[in-house]
């Protein structure tokens, strides 16, 4: 008994994705059959799609130099100048809205293979408390 719930820990604490959080009641489970539908929900959530991300650094930049050559021409001045300095208020803003978007795309990915996670052992018959 002391052998197999030592090798139950080792297999959950090692073997498992970082997606597989879930607190099941083990009352009345049987272990072989918890760790085969485990198994079976990990793979169904390894399925989930990442998003992409879209735009990004390059297309800020672009972006942004055509507002600043715009607006400094509006204004009389060079559109060199403004597209210069709107180049690099643009790539700055893209790369920072890039990372936003990445962080975001990733938290989502996350929480969609936790409900696959949930959805699949519920639907196996097991009690899932978080």
């Amino acid at each position: 008994m002391k052998k197999t719930l030592i090798s139950f820990m080792l297999t959950t604490m090692f073997a498992l994705p970082t997606y597989a959080n879930l607190i099941v009641d083990m009352e009345g489970v049987d272990e072989k059959d918890y760790i085969y539908d485990l198994h079976k929900c990990e793979q169904a959530a390894a399925q989930v799609q990442k998003g992409q991300t879209s735009g990004g650094a390059v297309s800020g930049a672009v972006r942004g130099a055509a507002i600043g050559s715009a607006g400094v021409a509006i204004a009389g001045g060079s559109g060199t100048e403004g597209a210069k300095k709107g180049a690099a208020v643009g790539l700055a803003a893209g790369a920072l809205n890039r990372n936003r978007s990445a962080r975001e795309n990733n938290d989502q990915y996350k929480e969609d293979q936790q409900t696959v996670m949930r959805n699949c052992m519920t639907n196996r018959g097991y009690v899932v408390l978080n």
